[in-house]
């Protein structure tokens, strides 16, 4: 059964043209090919991705958030209450109004008391601002880091140039190392983004996350395995530029560095719409829709790559539709952090503790745990 399901999944015909098989991708003078097996140095990687990622930020974006004055919001205490608390597990985070009476009359409280317990434990589960700070910041560098890798890695290479060169000679095209470790480095990221997703800040956009990293990966090994090596690391290229960018402005604007994060923000707005709604799919798509039927018969890989870049395209649009919704919020009224968050309520109960906040707000009291320590 095993040996039959192997089988089929290697079956040359999904994975290559109808000429090509995996005996013409065998290591020979002058040429080494990417292997499959090689796929699995991506896991080892998402591991060092996390352990760099652990020390980074604490060793390098704590103190800078330190140096910078970056300070959680002061939380109120939840009060103990075990009926509220099953409710809030197992039912509703956020309970309507018909279920707040109901509850009121459970617990002998009056409404606007289960009102601020439910805000208060909303707010517990959100991560501090300090947290989206060193994410933003070990994403940022990251991304910059890659880029300039990529852009040294390609600038050099005529498929840069001109896309027709992406399928010259293929599948017979050699594997470069400074391809090899572009793909590991890319690979075991995404995979640490998505080992990481459910401990990381919580977005709307979560499902697409999800999704975005999970296509991500698949184009990465079906275009390892495929030899579609030329235009996957162009792909990476052009998707990392705008990322740069956006992880940028967040460091800048948790930073209260408003002016830089907003001159950041119109400038990964506009890098955004070029890469994603322009250049990916008018140039990279149709580059590997168009171009390779030139060269051989379309196959299953040729179908289920370019599906794949076709979803990715729609997450663009997705996305592009969120930037617009912010730039609408960032001229005509007052845009502050990333749209996408959940963002944390107001959990005050009492003119008192509004005062306690701003005073903390302000710098004044409570200093340690203003901290985060």
């Amino acid at each position: 059964m095993l040996q039959t399901v192997s089988e089929w999944l290697w079956w040359e015909h999904l994975w290559l043209p109808g000429n090509v098989s995996w005996s013409d991708l065998e290591d020979r003078e002058g040429y080494v090919y990417a292997k499959a097996s090689q796929l699995y140095a991506a896991l080892p990687a998402a591991l060092c991705m996390l352990l760099v990622r652990y020390l980074f930020e604490r060793y390098l974006a704590i103190p800078l958030a330190d140096s910078w004055g970056i300070r959680d919001k002061i939380r109120f205490t939840v009060e103990s209450n075990p009926l509220l608390e099953k409710y809030f597990c197992s039912q509703a985070r956020n309970p309507s109004q018909a279920n707040i009476r109901s509850l009121c009359k459970k617990t002998s409280w009056p409404e606007r008391r289960v009102q601020v317990w439910f805000r208060r434990r909303r707010n517990q589960e959100r991560p501090g601002i300090r947290k989206r700070f060193c994410e933003a910041s070990w994403r940022s560098v990251f991304y910059c880091s890659v880029f300039v890798y990529g852009i040294l890695a390609l600038y050099d290479k005529p498929w840069s140039y001109n896309l027709k060169e992406v399928w010259a000679g293929f599948p017979n095209q050699s594997l470069l190392p400074s391809q090899y470790w572009y793909y590991i480095l890319e690979t075991g990221f995404y995979l640490s983004l998505l080992i990481s997703l459910p401990f990381d800040v919580k977005r709307k956009d979560f499902k697409e996350q999800m999704i975005h990293h999970s296509a991500t990966l698949t184009l990465l090994s079906f275009s390892w395995i495929s030899n579609y090596i030329r235009i996957g690391t162009l792909v990476m290229a052009i998707h990392d530029c705008s990322d740069i960018l956006l992880e940028g402005a967040k460091v800048f604007n948790y930073a209260k560095r408003h002016q830089t994060a907003n001159a950041m923000f119109v400038v990964f707005t506009a890098v955004f719409m070029v890469t994603r709604l322009i250049i990916f799919p008018f140039w990279l798509i149709h580059c590997t829709w168009v171009y390779p039927l030139e060269e051989f018969a379309p196959f299953f890989g040729y179908y289920f790559f370019n599906v794949m870049l076709l979803v990715l395209q729609m997450l663009h649009i997705y996305w592009a539709l969120l930037i617009l919704q912010m730039v609408y919020k960032f001229i005509f009224s007052k845009l502050e952090g990333d749209d996408r968050s959940d963002e944390e309520e107001d959990d005050s109960d009492s003119p008192k503790e509004r005062n306690h906040k701003v005073n903390h707000k302000n710098g004044v009291g409570l200093r340690g745990r203003a901290n985060g320590h």
